[in-house]
């Protein structure tokens, strides 16, 4: 048999980018191809804002069908960004000549222990999926400080104002601001070996922060990441939700790639302020969510005007335009947008959500409509 590099490889260069109609290998699509001998394997996909997302699919599922692999990552980049070095097929061994090591002409691609596992582990399925969360929505932006955990929290207490079974899991691992924010914490109770989440204003929630203590940092790499957001979604005791708001970490990384390559993702929300530095940072969560083909339900414009408490009239204190200039750009819908309310700010600090404290407010009433235009979005497009 081949050494596994070589049959991935050879299999991979049966792999055509719709867009263009040459191979993923010729292309030189692919690179930093690593395995192990476990037979897991780990290769970045350089794809193009023109590529199809489908193409992360093709490449993992065709590695999947070689003998001898248990698991395959495939890690998204941009072509503009820094690129690392192209994988290259490996030269057929000349006649008579020993047969070069499984590494040779591969680039950078990470050396490999043994070639050829004597027992081919299973195959790892597709992400998994979770009937009794329902609807899983992830609350993202771009960049940090656009108020995207405050929106996340009272966003999810909308929806259960609104009768549906709602849950919502902290996924910034390195910033966990739930526990602070919904005013619970404890440390969860296990029960039959599942984690029973806490429950606030008629949510269930789950956080690293109820496990750590507040001054102890998380100092993790991705895959310690990827075990905390699938530990979260299985080994939680959910019950039965119609709605699971996932809130991510700022940025386009560690938890945003786990959480897609762990579970179907329903929809994501980008959260944005109006300033174009922030409005700029979210149109890359924008295309992190498109090329991972998960649909971006619409965007929220946080921090849009503050109200003159003598007038009445808005005052634009970070611009103005930003969150529907990226709808139009995104051909997205702008799904609301909400104002800076002082009270916002004491309810985060003090864990009485805005949503739940003051209901009648303008900002209160802004999420409550836009969580009713999410839930139109979801229906929309699954029924």
């Amino acid at each position: 048999m081949q050494p596994l590099m070589e049959r991935i490889t050879g299999v991979l260069a049966g792999v055509r980018n719709p867009r263009t109609g040459a191979d993923v290998m010729a292309a030189e699509q692919v690179r930093d191809i690593a395995t192990t001998v476990e037979g897991k394997v780990r290769l970045t996909l350089l794809l193009a804002p023109d590529d199809d997302a489908t193409l992360v699919r093709d490449v993992r599922q065709a590695i999947e069908a070689l003998e001898g692999v248990s698991d395959v990552r495939v890690d998204v980049r941009d072509p503009a960004q820094s690129e690392p070095t192209p994988a290259r097929r490996a030269p057929a061994p000349a006649m008579n000549q020993p047969k070069a090591p499984a590494t040779g002409g591969m680039g950078r691609a990470l050396p490999i222990m043994d070639a050829a596992p004597q027992k081919a582990p299973p195959k790892v399925p597709d992400p998994v999926l979770y009937p009794n969360l329902g609807r899983i929505i992830a609350i993202s932006s771009g960049k940090g400080g656009v108020g995207k955990s405050t929106v996340a929290v009272n966003l999810a207490i909308a929806l259960a104002k609104a009768g549906k079974r709602v849950g919502i899991m902290d996924a910034d691992i390195y910033g966990p601001n739930l526990p602070l924010m919904l005013g619970v914490d404890a440390a969860p109770a296990v029960r039959d070996e599942k984690i029973i989440p806490l429950e606030a204003y008629g949510i269930k929630v789950i956080s690293l922060g109820f496990l750590i203590e507040k001054e102890q940092p998380a100092i993790w790499r991705g895959p310690i990441v990827m075990k905390i957001i699938t530990q979260f979604l299985r080994d939680v005791a959910w019950g039965q939700l119609d709605y699971f708001l996932v809130d991510m970490p700022p940025g386009t990384g560690d938890a945003q790639l786990s959480l897609v390559q762990a579970t179907q993702v329903h929809g994501a929300v980008i959260v944005t302020t109006p300033q174009q530095v922030a409005v700029g940072d979210a149109l890359r969560g924008v295309k992190m969510f498109e090329r991972t083909a998960v649909p971006v339900l619409g965007i929220v414009e946080n921090m849009s005007y503050f109200e003159n408490p003598e007038t009445g009239k808005p005052i634009a204190l970070f611009g103005s335009g930003g969150g529907e200039r990226l709808a139009k750009e995104c051909d997205l819908p702008l799904l609301g947008q909400v104002p800076i309310d002082p009270r916002i700010q004491e309810g985060g600090d003090t864990g009485r959500p805005i949503v739940a404290a003051e209901p009648d407010s303008k900002a209160a009433k802004a999420i409550s409509a836009i969580a009713e235009r999410v839930m139109q979005r979801v229906v929309e497009r699954y029924g």
